[in-house]
């Protein structure tokens, strides 16, 4: 597996949506510069999350063909 540029772009987006919608309002009145390394920290691991999430599954889905496949049927049922 090789590094995608573009996926990293997506899961450090992510990544910065989780932090900013739930950790940083919470956090900003107590902001210190422990507390920033620990929200850096955390940045990193949520994106290496994502990031390798995103990866095994669409590379999964990308080996196996899935997209190809439907579940539900596109036409008519007849019964």
């Amino acid at each position: 597996m090789t590094f995608d540029p573009l996926r990293c772009a997506e899961a450090t987006c992510q990544a910065a949506v989780v932090l900013g919608a739930t950790l940083v309002p919470a956090a900003w009145p107590a902001l210190d510069g422990r507390l920033a390394a620990v929200l850096a920290g955390m940045f990193l691991v949520i994106t290496a999350a994502i990031y390798a999430l995103h990866a095994v599954t669409f590379d999964f889905f990308r080996l196996t063909g899935h997209r190809d496949r439907q579940i539900f049927p596109a036409g008519s049922r007849d019964e």
